[in-house]
């Protein structure tokens, strides 16, 4: 995983972390897009306007692997970076 967000990074991605607002006050990668997952519908134009490969995270990966797919769905170039941690070791 470690190898894709690299490559992701390289190609100028986006972070996007949908964890909760307080998760997201605890602690986040610097410049990352904050969404809460139940938001993401209602954001998809905004989303689709970065025209960017995007890396999604949460705590765990489950709700970013959910991001992944509903994006991945609607033509949106991301991958599922798991926990916002994995990202920050890659910075």
């Amino acid at each position: 995983m470690v190898e894709e967000i690299k490559k992701y990074l390289d190609k100028g991605a986006i972070i996007l972390d949908v964890r909760t607002n307080q998760e997201w006050d605890e602690g986040h990668t610097e410049g990352a897009q904050h969404i809460v997952l139940s938001d993401i519908p209602s954001e998809i134009e905004k989303i689709k306007s970065w025209t960017k490969p995007i890396i999604a995270v949460c705590r765990s990966g489950a709700r970013s692997g959910q991001a992944t797919q509903f994006l991945e769905s609607r033509g949106i170039d991301i991958i599922n970076g798991g926990p916002w941690q994995n990202v920050d070791q890659c910075l």
